[in-house]
This record gives structure tokens, sequence and C-alpha cells, in this order.
């Protein structure tokens, strides 16, 4: 089922960041735990893009403006990430944007500039193709 499929992979996401950020911490720069996060995935057989091109629709037209994701994982998931003192009302609504541009349903904001990286998690969906249990982490 999808429903399943999403949820796995969600799972999976999710402990490769806890991963990451248990290993460098907070403090560091957002492209070094792109990197180490990109690691993760690798090593946890995900098949992922990094700094994807993402045109945004316009009336029908395509604008490539520059907007890039920073991590689509089995082209489903995207991710935004971010290593900043805390996450403000613009970062939800970037990935949001994301989200609908790239026409992916779930997507995960994760700030690594934090004490505890469950603090740091959002989950959002723009669209799903069947509903999805709530989320419970592995950990």
């Amino acid at each position: 089922m999808i429903r399943d499929r999403l949820e796995k992979l969600a799972t999976q996401v999710v402990n490769a960041a806890f991963e990451v950020h248990r290993e460098l911490g907070p403090g560091l720069l957002e492209s070094t735990y792109e990197m180490a996060l990109c690691h993760e995935l690798s090593m946890a057989g995900l098949r992922f893009e990094r700094q994807k091109d993402m045109p945004v629709s316009y009336k029908g037209i395509k604008l490539d403006l520059g907007y890039r994701l920073d991590l689509l994982v089995e082209t489903e998931i995207l991710l935004e990430l971010k290593a900043v003192e805390e996450l403000l009302p613009v970062h939800e609504a970037q990935l949001l944007s994301y989200l609908k541009h790239a026409d992916k349903a779930p997507g995960f904001l994760i700030n690594f500039n934090v004490p505890l990286i469950r603090d740091g998690i959002r989950r959002r969906a723009h669209r799903l193709p069947v509903p999805l249990v709530s989320f419970v982490p592995s950990w």
C-alpha cells in the first residue's frame, strides 16, 4: 500500500536525521548536515536527489528561478534542511510552497541547530494520495 510505503520511508528519513544529529550535534553549517544526511540515506539504501532544480508553475508556464529542493528521497519525500536558531513561519511556508510546486505529498522541515533533534523536525503535507496515520517515529 502507498500509505505503508510512505510511513516506512518517513521513518527511515527521520531515523537518518536522528543519527546525523546524534553524531554531529548542533552548531554546524546546513551544508554539513546535508552531506551527512546524504551519507546516512545512502547507507540505508535509499535513493535521493540533492539540490534538485524546482521550477515554479505560474498560469501554465514553468518559471526557472533557481529554486532548489534540498533533498528529494525516493522521488516521494521532500526534505528542507535548516541550521537556524529557531524555525519561523516563513520556513514552514517555504516547505509548503515547495511541496505544492514539486507536486509532492509529505515533506519534512528539519532544523539541526537544536539540542534535541525531535524539537527540530516538522512534518507537513501538500496533498496525500491516501490519509496517513499519525506519525510515530521509531525513536
